[in-house]
């Protein structure tokens, strides 16, 4: 029953990491798309997301089947459960990728200000983001907690930049009244960012608990 069990771990594990890949890439098009306006681009991250919607049921049906079949204890236990979590994480992020690209879709007219997204710091945000999305991966794949651990530093600077960006912009309608339908838009997105950034925190508090067995959820990560 041992060996049994070790391989279906080591399969979840697997198709974790796999989606895991799959959303970092919807993350990076996504991000792509939005800052050149690339409608193909946005177009290829939509139709990706029903991939993506797949591979999150399959793997909730696996870790469904290994509690069932096997009824995990102690660390076997706390890996699938953390599994369960980073899976339905990584399946927002994803949603919120699919929302990015729709806006590139449905605001043909919108041209983005080069000055305003310098300005926002949105390239940041977005590079800040796909960093957070590698070193998680790189924790689980290593196992290493105090890799995930870092995640939680540059989740502070993508708030910063989200908590920054509302006055920046309200300051560029008044001076560009005529922008506003692209201002409001382009706060939508920061506001996505800023969720998916929390999504990866939320995925690197389920590696910790995982492997140190430390529930951080609610608790002040910066003491971390």
């Amino acid at each position: 029953m041992m060996k049994y069990i070790e391989k279906e771990l080591d399969d979840l594990k697997n198709e974790v990491l796999s989606m895991w890949a799959m959303v970092y890439s919807q993350l990076n098009r996504a991000g792509e798309a939005m800052l050149s306006l690339d409608k193909d681009l946005a177009r290829e991250v939509i139709l990706r997301e029903k991939r993506v919607n797949a591979f999150e049921l399959k793997i909730d049906s696996d870790c469904e089947d290994i509690i069932a079949l096997y009824t995990p204890v102690a660390v076997d236990l706390r890996f699938v459960l953390a599994m369960l979590k980073i899976n339905t994480n990584l399946e927002r992020i994803a949603d919120f990728c699919e929302g990015m690209s729709r806006f590139v879709i449905d605001f043909p007219q919108i041209s983005l200000d080069a000055e305003l997204i310098d300005k926002t710091s949105i390239r940041e945000m977005i590079d800040t983001t796909k960093k957070m999305m590698s070193m998680g991966k790189e924790a689980l794949e290593e196992e290493k907690s105090s890799l995930a651990a870092g995640i939680f530093e540059l989740d502070n600077r993508v708030d910063e930049i989200n908590r920054a960006a509302t006055e920046i912009i309200a300051k560029y309608i008044q001076d560009n009244p005529d922008r506003a339908l692209e201002c409001l838009n382009l706060i939508s997105i920061i506001r996505k960012m800023e969720r998916i950034g929390d999504h990866c925190n939320n995925m690197a508090e389920e590696i910790i608990f995982y492997l140190d067995a430390k529930i951080l959820k609610h608790a002040d990560k910066k003491a971390e």
